[in-house]
């Protein structure tokens, strides 16, 4: 399975169409910053799952989700924008996190900084940001056979 994880669109609809086109994901994941590109993501790609959370540039909270786990098979899976972890100054908190979640995979945006990390058993990924006009990057993940693997690629290379 083939998951591509968003964040940080910030208005940049054009660079996720070509994302999705360009990898053919069995799922999308948006990250927060900003809500309403995910929905307009949804209303292009009905066919495809698509799950978000808000970002600290979404300026509403009610009944939508700051973070959600979900499982990828069987791997626990938290999404998050990673600015109520603190992820600008350090991992301390989100590793902390993961580790009394128990998680497979740790998934924030945020820093606009694309990363892939491994700490203990759980796999860290910042996709950066797709809405940047000069580097857009976004992330990859991939299960098979049970196995999870992370990576980032830029859009224009």
């Amino acid at each position: 399975m083939k998951v591509l994880v968003l964040s940080d669109s910030h208005g940049n609809i054009d660079n996720m169409i070509q994302a999705v086109e360009r990898e053919a994901p069995r799922m999308i994941i948006h990250l927060g910053d900003c809500w309403r590109d995910a929905e307009r993501l949804r209303d292009r790609f009905p066919e495809l799952p698509l799950e978000q959370v808000y970002g600290n540039c979404d300026y509403f909270r009610g009944s939508r989700d700051a973070e959600k786990l979900l499982y990828l098979g069987d791997k626990r899976v938290l999404l998050c924008h990673g600015h109520t972890y603190g992820v600008k100054q350090s991992l301390l908190t989100a590793g902390l996190a993961a580790e009394e979640q128990d998680l497979d995979l740790f998934l924030f945006g945020h820093t606009h900084k694309p990363l892939v990390d491994k700490r203990g058993k759980t796999l860290f990924l910042n996709p950066g940001s797709i809405g940047d006009y000069a580097r857009p990057t976004y992330g990859i993940v991939t299960l098979e056979d049970e196995k999870l693997d992370a990576r980032t690629a830029l859009l224009r290379d």
